[in-house]
């Protein structure tokens, strides 16, 4: 029975409450991390650009030969639809990430009786980390790049967004573990700056805006909005390897991702970024207020308004 309380899902065709869905023990992406994911967010309770992040769900998908059996249409509608089952748990000030989840479903053994067979389907929303991640907004983040470094595109492209984070997780423990404030950048297997868990960093230099190649990275929608943004703006944008000696050489750095969309990084193994004091540099900040007209919400102030309930961040 659902709780008037209770997040609702859909899964594997129904709309239940979080509490009531069931993967089983042997679906492929609990046995070996086998499946695709893609999360957007909402501002002020209006959902971003929902069909850029289906667009991208479904290459994941294609790359990992996963039919999920429904359009990317209906994706987007059971979406749209899982949302507004949530908005009324929402408050005022408070927004949600808003996923898609579908692993390649139950690995068949001789004699087993499950109810399901084939992908398994989830669509599930929650409420985004206000409070854990204020003090970014007002401090900076401090980025350290771990000994792990990315997966080669080689190996296995860090373009398709699926289930398999241990590489990022585990350098992300590790940068933890030498500083419980810091966030993990990764370099790729060449010694370029590459990615974080969920993020893509950004450099500026002489008024360029500076990012890793997208062979080698996860491509953002939140990036490609902050590219777009800078070019319509008049700012070059210049895709490139970029190594930690231009990291550290930096006027100014930022990350961006889903939930935080821009936000500026302070230090880079200890290296200051920008002048003493300055936490938001001038091409952060233009990008940053582009960033907020074009969704018609300061997310950075929603941000802010949290310091007060601030709590210690990590970026999973």
């Amino acid at each position: 029975m659902s709780r008037g309380n209770e997040r609702i899902c859909y899964f594997n065709g129904k709309y239940v409450p979080e509490s009531e869905v069931r993967v089983p023990f042997r679906d492929t992406s609990w046995v070996y991390g086998d499946g695709a994911f893609d999360m957007t967010r909402t501002f002020g309770h209006k959902i971003f650009r929902l069909q850029e992040h289906i667009e991208r769900f479904y290459r994941s998908l294609k790359y990992l030969r996963i039919d999920p059996g429904l359009s990317p249409a209906e994706m987007i509608a059971i979406s749209e639809e899982v949302f507004e089952r949530n908005r009324h748990l929402l408050g005022p000030n408070d927004d949600y990430w808003l996923g898609q989840r579908v692993s390649r479903g139950i690995k068949k053994v001789e004699g087993d009786n499950w109810d399901h067979y084939g992908p398994t389907v989830i669509v599930e929303c929650m409420p985004l980390p206000l409070k854990q991640r204020a003090k970014l907004f007002r401090d900076g983040i401090k980025v350290v790049t771990p000994s792990q470094r990315r997966i080669a595109p080689e190996m296995l492209t860090p373009r398709a967004k699926t289930h398999n984070y241990l590489n990022l997780i585990v350098a992300s423990q590790e940068v933890e573990a030498l500083d419980p404030e810091a966030w993990a950048v990764l370099l790729d297997v060449n010694g370029n700056l590459a990615e974080g868990l969920g993020s893509n960093i950004f450099l500026v230099r002489d008024g360029v805006l500076l990012t890793p190649q997208e062979k080698y990275v996860l491509p953002g929608v939140s990036r490609r909005t902050v590219i777009e943004l800078a070019r319509a703006q008049g700012i070059e944008v210049v895709e490139a390897d970029l190594d930690l000696y231009d990291a550290y050489n930096a006027e100014e750095c930022f990350l961006t991702s889903t939930s935080l969309c821009i936000c500026p990084v302070r230090s880079v193994n200890g290296n200051p970024i920008g002048p003493k004091g300055q936490v938001w540099g001038p091409v952060t900040t233009r990008l940053k207020d582009a960033y907020v007209r074009l969704v018609g919400f300061d997310f950075v102030r929603q941000y802010l308004d949290r310091l007060d309930e601030a709590a210690p961040t990590r970026p999973f």
